[in-house]
């Protein structure tokens, strides 16, 4: 692995065992009783988009030899699962989510039936995200493709798992009642009977505002990566 490939696992590694530094509770608790809860959310907001544009700009410069063989069909699966990602991004920012930074408040007001996106998943910006890096990296098989939506896969969908665990040590029933309600991996409670999709419940918006995203991301894609995710050219 070159030098620059070196410099982008950093980078990655860097981004993603922050996150998870900060965010075990021990470390996470010994902060914020010395700078507050606010100074540790803006410090580590901070230091999540650093480590991101690090990352970010340690990718544009990587080479990308190939570390897989390619597979020309799997090219189309980014075209194909973008649109479900991004309405789980735009939803689980755009309605309330017990789960979500400074909402556990909400935990006592959750229903004993979830609505909306949450009947799929009580995070769905995480596994928004998740299910674009995983079907980024199903279409590309370059080393530098696979630090970057490898590393980005982890940090989503371990991050919900972390989650759970800091929620439930901290909010105990509250948090108990919310996941018997709910399923962390996508359609488990719909398929076991807890909980019951209504599209109307995602509302029109949602997915309008999803499918927008995805619209906008694609024309930016040839901008920023100078290839276009519809033209069947390879990633």
């Amino acid at each position: 692995m070159t030098g620059t490939l070196w410099h982008l696992g950093l980078a990655a590694l860097a981004f993603v065992g922050s996150h998870f530094l900060l965010s075990w509770l021990p470390v996470r608790d010994a902060l914020t009783a010395r700078i507050g809860e606010r100074a540790f959310t803006v410090a580590y907001s901070t230091l999540s988009l650093v480590t991101l544009a690090w990352m970010g700009f340690a990718y544009a410069r990587a080479p990308n030899p190939a570390w897989l063989p390619e597979a020309a069909p799997l090219r189309w699966v980014p075209v194909l699962a973008m649109p479900f990602a991004c309405i789980l991004i735009v939803g689980g920012f755009a309605g309330p989510n017990p789960t979500a930074v400074g909402q556990e408040g909400r935990l006592r007001e959750a229903a004993e039936r979830a609505s909306g996106l949450l009947a799929v998943t009580r995070h769905p910006v995480m596994w928004g995200m998740g299910l674009w890096a995983l079907a980024h990296l199903a279409a590309r098989h370059g080393g530098a493709d696979i630090l970057l939506f490898g590393s980005l896969a982890l940090l989503a969908l371990a991050g919900t798992v972390a989650i759970d665990a800091r929620k439930r040590a901290r909010l105990g029933a509250d948090f108990a009642r919310f996941a018997a309600a709910t399923s962390n991996l996508p359609f488990a409670a719909i398929l076991r009977g807890r909980a019951r999709l209504k599209p109307s419940e995602v509302g029109v918006e949602v997915i309008v505002g999803g499918l927008l995203l995805y619209g906008l991301l694609g024309g930016l894609h040839p901008l920023v990566l100078g290839t276009s995710p519809f033209g069947g050219l390879s990633p």
